[in-house]
C-alpha cells in the first residue's frame, strides 16, 4: 500500500479545534469544485474552438493544449475563491470574530445617512 502522507488528525489536536471537521469538509468541497471546474472549463473550451474551427485554423494538438490551459485557469480561480471562503470559515470558527474575515472589509457598508434629494441630512 502506498502512503501518500495523509493521516488522521490526532484527537488532542481535534479537541483543541472544534471547527476542524467543518473546515476539512469545506476544503474537500473546494477541491471537488476545482476538479469539476477543470473538466467543465476544458470541455467548454473544446466546444468553443470546434464552433470557430474555420476562423481558428490551427492543428488539433493546439486545440487540446489551449483547452487544458483554459480548464486549468478556471480551476485555479474557482479553487482559490472557495479556499478563501474556507479560510474565512476557519477564522470564524476559531476566533468567532467576524471582523477578521477576509471579505468583511469589502462587504461592510457604511451607516446609511438619510438625505433628501438635495443632499441635506435628515435626522
Amino acid at each position: 500500500m502506498v502512503n501518500l502522507g495523509l493521516s488522521r488528525v490526532d484527537d488532542t489536536v481535534a479537541a483543541k479545534h472544534p471547527g476542524l471537521q467543518s473546515y476539512a469538509a469545506c476544503q474537500s468541497q473546494a477541491f471537488m469544485k476545482g476538479v469539476v471546474s477543470f473538466i467543465t472549463g476544458t470541455g467548454a473550451a473544446l466546444v468553443i474552438q470546434s464552433v470557430f474551427r474555420k476562423r481558428l485554423p490551427y492543428p488539433p494538438q493546439w486545440n487540446i493544449l489551449l483547452s487544458v490551459v483554459a480548464g486549468s485557469v478556471t480551476s485555479y480561480i474557482v479553487t482559490k475563491r472557495e479556499t478563501e471562503k474556507c479560510n474565512d470559515l476557519w477564522i470564524y470558527l476559531e476566533k468567532g470574530d467576524v471582523s477578521q474575515l477576509h471579505d468583511a472589509g469589502r462587504s461592510q457598508k457604511p451607516d446609511l445617512i438619510k438625505q433628501n434629494k438635495y443632499g441635506d441630512r435628515i435626522e
